[in-house]
């Protein structure tokens, strides 16, 4: 009450923000939610899988800082993206891929997947997977070459193909496997052992990271929990991977129920290859997906629904790379189709 007895009315502003959170602050909390499959990958795969993942950090960081000094920019290697950048290709390679091959692709990462847009913030594409899909067109044997998990001495030894000189081919290394896998293995995926013989592998070894596969994708378990954190600390929109999961087991449903035999169930198509860490680590890019709500649906929808295609009918095991990266170039158009109309505006037509 005043002093002459009328109500006050006071105005505050509403506290809507309640803590500022930096660009760096969430892409260092990427950074702790990739540490657990790195280590994993490690376990899984020894030192090759170490010196995979330190190569392709290290040159992505002195590619960044050398092209901003050269721009006679500030370096914005602090901001964490391009350690991201640098683990989520890593992660994506065969743990015995030559570290030559690795360090080119990381070049091509940071330069055509980001700081040929603008840096971060602008560019279109996911950088790593632009760097892998260079990779996969340069190195195709390279990067289809697979090594058995928990291989005998993989902690004292590297893959051979992990120190393959420059420019050379890498050696025929089915002795070794032979040698040191525990059980037997084919050198191949679970991907690709049901695409191209219809053996299907059981969920059990696919959840937990028993399998072949790239360095970091096969376990399931691990990296849901890692995008939980990420969910939990509200620094990735669930939506994307719940969208694209969803999608793809749906996609998956209907051809398993049309033909059982030649398609894989859900489950499966889930859990193997690299769709659980494309759809939590990947696809969930801020800068590459859509912006409207209706549009993050719709682009998570396509991309799930895209990988399944691509595995069943397409002639790699896995498309889960071109899937988001087909998403990433319809993103744009799928904010602009899905904006709402501005309030008032078709008011204005009428008058004008």
């Amino acid at each position: 009450m005043s002093s002459v007895g009328i109500p006050v009315t006071v105005i505050h502003s509403s506290p809507h923000l309640k803590k500022r959170v930096e660009v760096d602050d969430i892409m260092r909390n990427v950074v702790y939610a990739l540490i657990p499959v790195c280590l994993f990958a490690f376990i899984e795969y020894g030192i090759s899988s170490l010196a995979l993942i330190f190569t392709c950090v290290t040159v992505c960081v002195l590619t960044e800082h050398l092209f901003c000094r050269l721009a006679g920019k500030d370096t914005t290697i602090n901001d964490y993206s391009i350690v991201i950048t640098g683990l989520l290709l890593a992660l994506t390679l065969p743990p015995g891929f030559p570290l030559w091959m690795a360090a080119v692709g990381s070049i091509v990462s940071v330069t055509l997947g980001k700081l040929i847009f603008g840096g971060l913030g602008f560019n279109v594409f996911n950088p790593a997977l632009v760097g892998r899909a260079f990779l996969q067109a340069a190195f195709p044997v390279a990067i289809t070459t697979w090594t058995p998990s928990f291989a005998i001495g993989r902690f004292s030894e590297f893959i051979p193909t992990t120190l393959t000189p420059p420019f050379l081919s890498p050696p025929d290394i089915k002795q070794w496997m032979d040698a040191v896998a525990a059980d037997g293995f084919s050198g191949a995926t679970p991907l690709a052992l049901q695409k191209f013989g219809q053996i299907t592998t059981d969920i059990g070894p696919l959840f937990t990271g028993q399998t072949a596969g790239s360095a970091g994708e096969t376990s399931s378990f691990l990296i849901i929990m890692c995008g939980a954190y990420l969910i939990f600390r509200r620094m990735m929109d669930w939506r994307i991977p719940v969208g694209m999961l969803g999608s793809a087991a749906l996609v998956s449903l209907i051809f398993h129920l049309y033909d059982s035999v030649e398609y894989a169930n859900p489950m499966f198509m889930l859990f193997s290859g690299g769709l659980m860490l494309g759809a939590v680590f990947m696809a969930s890019d801020m800068v590459a997906s859509p912006v409207t709500s209706l549009g993050i649906w719709i682009y998570a929808a396509f991309m799930g629904s895209l990988t399944i295609l691509i595995r069943n009918w397409g002639g790699l095991p896995d498309g889960v790379m071109y899937a988001i990266l087909l998403g990433n170039a319809l993103s744009p158009i799928i904010s602009h189709l899905t904006q709402s109309k501005i309030y008032g505006e078709r008011s204005r037509k009428i008058i004008s």
